[in-house]
């Protein structure tokens, strides 16, 4: 379930922040409490409090005092706003700068990119 690449709380938050973008998890559902949460994957309750309490402060959650944790109802589109700004950093823009730097036009990576497009994918 968990690896070592990450701390704990951060790959729930992760992986909560993947069921929202997915649909899996929609606005104003509630998600399993921390108690339950630590129960079912067997970890530390202050642990997943913490990746609640991150995702909290990111707005993906809100808490109704006494019930528990939902989806924000704004949570998908702004990790969707988020996702393509990285996507655009960590993907495109490195693509740009290294087809410039083995010569290749960007009218070319576009013809390329629309070949995906139209074929349906890879």
């Amino acid at each position: 379930m968990f690896d070592d690449r990450s701390p704990i709380y951060r790959q729930i938050a992760d992986r909560i922040k993947a069921d929202v973008l997915s649909g899996v998890l929609k606005a104003d559902e509630q998600v399993m409490s921390t108690n339950q949460y630590a129960s079912y994957y067997r970890i530390n309750p202050a642990t997943a409090a913490k990746a609640f309490q991150q995702l909290v402060d990111e707005q993906v959650l809100y808490k109704k005092r006494g019930i528990g944790m939902f989806v924000s109802t704004r949570a998908r589109d702004m990790l969707r706003a988020q996702g393509r700004e990285s996507f655009f950093g960590e993907v495109v823009d490195p693509m740009v700068a290294e087809a410039r730097a083995i010569g290749i036009p960007l009218a070319e990576v576009i013809r390329r990119i629309e070949q995906h497009e139209n074929n349906g994918g890879v």
